[in-house]
């Protein structure tokens, strides 16, 4: 059997995502990110409006012209504590209404 080789690099054994909670630290949204992790999507109708509701992009970022010279405004829906679990969220909904009811979600798609 041949060993596999790859050449990127790891990253260092310390770090942690910037949303990361080590299993000392305290979280005061815990339970409301509990929370918003168990809606279970089981209604078509309900998944239509998370799909709806929870924009696939960030509505912020955008480009602002002033005085001839274009400034742009990044994104700052990762700024958002709960963006991770309502992203999930949508993207459960996307799920069903693809795997269970069969439907094109292509129009809720970015």
């Amino acid at each position: 059997m041949a060993s596999i080789t790859h050449n990127h690099p790891h990253p260092h054994p310390n770090y942690h995502p910037p949303n990361y909670k080590g299993s000392g630290s305290f979280d005061i949204l815990k339970p409301l990110r509990r929370l918003v992790d168990g809606i279970k999507v089981k209604n078509a109708n309900f998944a239509h409006l998370i799909c709806r509701v929870i924009p696939c992009c960030c509505p912020f970022e955008r480009d602002i012209n002033l005085f001839g010279h274009t400034y742009h405004i990044p994104a700052l829906c990762k700024f958002n504590p709960l963006y991770d679990e309502v992203i999930s969220l949508r993207l459960r909904a996307l799920s069903f209404l693809s795997d269970e009811c069969g439907e094109d979600v292509t129009q809720y798609i970015c």
